[in-house]
């Protein structure tokens, strides 16, 4: 619900906005009535009363407006290359961050799975799962598209080719669906041919009454 404001706060907007940054109003405003507003709910309950300081309101990530005004020309205008320090700390050529690490470095990753390093490019492409590695080393091949390899016994650190079941999308939803990933290779792999046939099942059951 929003907030109900008194005529003698927007009065007193009114009289103060005029050339005074929002957090200079916003400060003024909260001393002047006891109050915590932040300085974007300032600026917002100015612009619903059609008030503005005078100052260009297109804001950065501090909510300071800026001043630059029509035809303002930069400082560094026609200065291509300028530096103002740093060169020091500046990258060279061939320079590793402190966090660098080599290929087939191994890490944990934000969903608990094992990843291992397999080059030096684009981040996004450096690192590979390590269970998909070990599948693709002992399968002769890359995982096909539309598919994911999961582990037979949900121990993501079980990496023995035998734990390592490659499914398709559509068969890990029924799993996931039917909680069928057990906690043994064996158990999981008679739920994946469980789960195909509810598929199967569902199937017929929409074709069926297509054809009503």
């Amino acid at each position: 619900m929003s907030r109900k404001y008194s005529q003698e706060q927007i009065d007193f907007i009114k009289a103060n906005i005029k050339g005074c940054l929002y957090r200079e109003l916003t400060d003024k405003f909260n001393k002047r009535f006891g109050m915590s507003l932040s300085i974007n709910k300032m600026y917002a309950l100015a612009s619903r009363n059609g008030l503005k300081n005078g100052c260009d309101c297109r804001f950065n990530k501090g909510y300071e407006p800026t001043y630059f005004k029509k035809g303002h020309v930069p400082w560094n205008k026609g200065k291509k290359g300028i530096c103002t320090g740093g060169k020091a700390t500046q990258f060279k050529p061939g320079h590793r961050p402190a966090n660098w690490m080599p290929i087939g470095s191994e890490r944990i990753n934000g969903d608990d799975y094992v990843d291992v390093k397999v080059q030096d490019g684009k981040k996004q492409r450096n690192w590979k799962g390590k269970h998909i590695l070990v599948w693709e080393k002992h399968n002769g091949r890359s995982v096909p598209p539309g598919h994911v390899v999961i582990f037979g016994d949900g121990n993501r650190r079980n990496f023995d080719p035998e734990n390592l079941i490659l499914v398709s999308r559509k068969q890990l939803v029924r799993l996931n669906q039917k909680k069928l990933i057990q906690g043994d290779a064996e158990l999981t792999k008679t739920g994946i041919v469980v789960a195909d046939i509810h598929s199967r099942l569902g199937e017929l059951r929409r074709l069926e009454k297509s054809a009503r």
